[in-house]
């Protein structure tokens, strides 16, 4: 079940559990939709993927299953970030 992490690991805004704005890779880590468009390219950081909209889990599922609530932040520098993503922004992720 994904953990549904409670806001942007680069510029930390909220992403509550019924955000349209989050994306996650395939790690579940999670960025807005504008850092990932604007910052990222498309390529997360971690791991080299890409990013899809994350799943908003129903109202009544939340009850059962909660989101998380660490806040998590990503270790890296901007340019650290800037040069992961250049040699992958252009390039589709399922063949990365």
């Amino acid at each position: 079940m994904l953990e549904l992490r409670s806001n942007c690991e680069l510029c930390d805004v909220d992403l509550p559990p019924v955000s349209a704005d989050a994306r996650i890779c395939n790690y579940e880590c999670t960025f807005c939709a504008s850092r990932v468009d604007g910052v990222l390219h498309n390529v997360c950081p971690n791991c080299g993927g890409g990013f899809v909209p994350r799943p908003i889990r129903p109202q009544r599922a939340l009850l059962r299953d909660p989101a998380g609530m660490e806040r998590r932040h990503t270790k890296l520098s901007l340019d650290e970030i800037k040069a992961r993503s250049a040699p992958a922004r252009d390039i589709d992720p399922a063949v990365r």
